[in-house]
């Protein structure tokens, strides 16, 4: 998932967005509120972690413009301010969720886990990827046009690998998030059920692997399909005699 931050506190930036990284997000981290609003313009993210006391433009302000803009990206508040009605005042405006300073970073990430959940389940019905399909609410997988059956477990990490499609996704982040487990529990089994998707997905040898392994941290959704073996000869061969001899 696509992850803003913005945090004037250059310490305190930096660690959220190595932590956030370190989950497998994709993160930006800016340090005032102008910036805030030129990035979510450009990059649209799926969670803004979102300081309230910031430079040039104050976090009440960012929220209000970002709600009034209609973008429906999740945010996460995080302020030092105990007034109870500061934090009130954030969530009638649009706010997704508050966080007091100082606070653990182990709720953080619970926190924005628990957004991003919740955001994932107002996704589209259908999700793709090439020319495979995952009907959500009907609960079918289809590759190119043929359908393929999938147990509940092989499903739900199917449809969190696409739903994070692009993006590499830890062992870690797949325990916690498909199997409720925590990261040190010491079980290969994210990998056995990689193995069966794979088995499953995978049937046409000269594609490339639908999953991908990426090495020292998890896996991701597949590129784009390899193209089949000597078909580079094959294009040379079909060019015509006189190819090589036209004119500059």
């Amino acid at each position: 998932m696509r992850v803003l931050v913005v945090e004037d506190d250059k310490a305190l930036g930096a660690f959220l967005k190595q932590g956030l990284e370190i989950e497998g997000h994709e993160v930006q981290w800016v340090e005032d509120g102008d910036a805030a609003l030129i990035s979510v313009a450009h990059v649209s993210p799926d969670l803004i972690v979102l300081d309230l006391s910031l430079p040039r433009r104050d976090g009440t302000e960012v929220l209000g413009e970002l709600r009034a803009r209609q973008h429906d990206s999740s945010v996460l508040v995080l302020t030092g301010r105990s007034d109870l009605n500061a934090r009130v005042h954030c969530l009638d405006i649009g706010a997704d969720d508050c966080l007091l300073k100082p606070f653990s970073f182990f709720e953080l990430m619970a926190r924005c886990r628990a957004l991003l959940r919740r955001r994932r389940k107002t996704a589209d019905p259908v999700l793709r990827h090439e020319d495979l399909e995952l009907h959500r609410i009907g609960r079918r997988v289809a590759r190119a046009g043929h359908t393929i059956t999938l147990t509940a477990k092989e499903f739900a990490l199917l449809e969190y690998l696409m739903l994070n499609k692009g993006e590499c996704v830890s062992r870690s982040q797949l325990l916690a998030d498909v199997w409720q487990m925590p990261a040190e529990s010491g079980t290969n089994v994210v990998d056995v059920y990689i193995n069966y998707l794979r088995r499953k997905l995978d049937t046409d040898a000269e594609s490339a692997p639908m999953i991908e392994t990426v090495r020292g941290a998890g896996y991701r959704l597949g590129g784009p399909p390899r193209k089949p073996a000597g078909s580079a000869m094959a294009h040379s061969a079909s060019a015509p005699p006189h190819a090589s001899h036209a004119p500059a």
